[in-house]
């Protein structure tokens, strides 16, 4: 079958190791099930993959690629769960959680194998392709505002770094839960984005916000993460789920965490359960991923190409006929 995967790692120039062509179908498994792919869409984690984080060299070639919604065997369409492990379904009950292509064959192919416990049913309200948007980046926003940052309607938000999937996905999530929220970009059309979307105020990193926040969804890391700190108020919660900009901030802001009673909480993708709520959510309020661009599958490189050089506004999904 046809595939996207890596074929090396090259930490300084990941898409020196990024091929295509033929890889081999999944074999069947018991209490595994396999997906005939639609719709894939695009994470940072492929990008970080391809440069070794989390994907060893002794997995080599390894089939990139973590969200999917397809067809199942018994022609269902399907949304499938990209957390393979936490629960002891369909592996050994001692495997510690991993993202799918951390241990397994991803998604950026004609057919993917996953647990069965890990395929949900997609909602004839959502397409394929906006289906496939959701398991990483979309669920990652979820769990971080609802669960662990426990934003309720009529609070305010700072998503850092209005772009990216996480971000762009915490702005129209909170929209459509009725939260004020503020977002930032370098860049001036990205901020003019998230107004469409839904943000009160758009500013450039670091700009002083008109009052401080509940909570922080941070994403981007070392950049912003001073500013982050400084944009909440007593006794707020910032929520990181990702460093793109180097996890080493020149400033901790120690003094300011301890001294207002700050809450800092990592984040990583999501449970099945908040899966289902979100695609739940989403088939009833009419909120959509935002979807910067649809490529073929044979066309995976662009794709990589655009992600690597931060040009999108929203996910990037690749397909099959």
């Amino acid at each position: 079958m046809f595939a996207v995967y890596a074929a090396r790692i090259d930490r300084d120039q990941p898409l020196a190791g990024l091929e295509s062509g033929e890889r081999p179908a999944p074999e069947a498994r018991p209490g595994w099930s396999t997906v005939t792919v639609k719709a894939a869409s695009l994470n940072h984690h492929d990008l970080w993959s391809l440069r070794g984080v989390g994907l060893a060299e002794d997995k080599l070639p390894m089939i990139l690629g973590c969200d999917a919604a397809g067809v199942d065997e018994d022609g269902n369409e399907v949304v499938l769960h990209s957390v393979i492990g936490q629960s002891g379904h369909g592996v050994g009950p001692e495997e510690p959680r991993s993202i799918l292509t951390e241990r397994y064959q991803g998604t950026f192919a004609e057919q993917v194998a996953v647990p069965t416990w890990n395929v949900l049913p997609k909602p004839k309200e959502l397409s394929f392709e906006e289906a496939a948007c959701l398991p990483t980046a979309w669920l990652t926003a979820y769990r971080m505002l609802f669960t662990n940052a426990g934003v309720r309607p009529g609070d305010s938000v700072l998503v850092q770094g209005a772009g990216g999937g996480v971000a762009t996905a915490a702005i129209a999530l909170g929209k459509a839960a009725g939260l004020r929220v503020f977002a930032t970009s370098r860049d001036e059309a990205k901020r003019k984005r998230a107004l469409e979307l839904g943000a009160v105020e758009a500013l450039e990193p670091g700009a002083r916000l008109p009052q401080r926040v509940d909570a922080v969804i941070e994403t981007v890391g070392a950049a912003t993460w001073s500013h982050s700190v400084k944009s909440l108020r007593p006794g707020g919660t910032l929520v990181i789920s990702g460093a793109t900009s180097g996890d080493r901030p020149s400033h901790a802001e120690l003094t300011r965490i301890f001294f207002l009673e700050l809450k800092v909480v990592g984040s990583t993708m999501g449970t099945k359960d908040e899966l289902e709520d979100l695609l739940s959510f989403c088939a009833a309020t009419g909120v959509r991923p935002v979807i910067d661009e649809v490529l073929p599958m044979d066309r995976a490189r662009e794709g990589f190409e655009r992600m690597e050089s931060g040009g999108q506004f929203g996910k990037i999904v690749l397909t099959n006929p």
